[in-house]
């Protein structure tokens, strides 16, 4: 059983020397040895999946991947029984399985990347489409301004003055 009671600040960074390991010492080699893991499982996966899957965790023998979704978990585990053999032939002799866990994060982090890399500044206007307010649409607005309260009246009267101009919301904004 782990001992989770509150532990001073000083024991967390005692010197490993004086101590033996401490706890943060412990849990940064931890972090080295994933991330070293994580670079070897990549070189032995397909190009396709690297953006998409990663080392999640090595704990009793079982090596546990996150997948971005249920479709690159697939393509995933086709992938399993080289990937088995060869780590467990190359540096990780006590392998008995892996494990792949579904990570939704992991997509929503590279669709945000895929989206800042493609916008730029100049781009954000060209991308919004050119909507147009036809002079028929205009005079209904007008109509059901007549009848409406005098808040409502002033917003689709200036929406009507838009007829026949371009209406995106980079051009106008009130």
């Amino acid at each position: 059983m782990r001992d989770s009671r509150p532990q001073s600040l000083d024991t967390l960074f005692e010197d490993g020397a004086t101590v033996g390991k401490s706890p943060l010492q412990t849990i940064q080699q931890y972090a080295i040895a994933l991330l070293k893991l994580n670079r070897t499982v990549l070189s032995l996966l397909p190009a396709p999946l690297h953006p998409w899957c990663r080392v999640a965790n090595y704990r009793k023998h079982i090596l546990v991947l996150e997948a971005g979704n249920a479709s690159w978990m697939t393509r995933l585990r086709y992938e399993i029984p080289v990937l088995l053999s060869t780590l467990r032939s190359e540096i990780l002799p006590s392998l008995s399985s892996i494990d792949i866990r579904i990570n939704p994060s992991l997509m929503v982090k590279r669709d945000n990347n895929a989206q800042n890399s493609a916008k730029s500044p100049n781009n954000d206007k060209q991308n919004l489409p050119n909507r147009q307010l036809t002079h028929e649409s205009a005079k209904a607005l007008m109509m059901l301004a007549e009848r409406s309260p005098e808040k409502l009246k002033r917003k689709l009267e200036r929406l009507a003055a838009l007829a026949g101009e371009g209406t995106s919301t980079a051009k106008k904004k009130r």
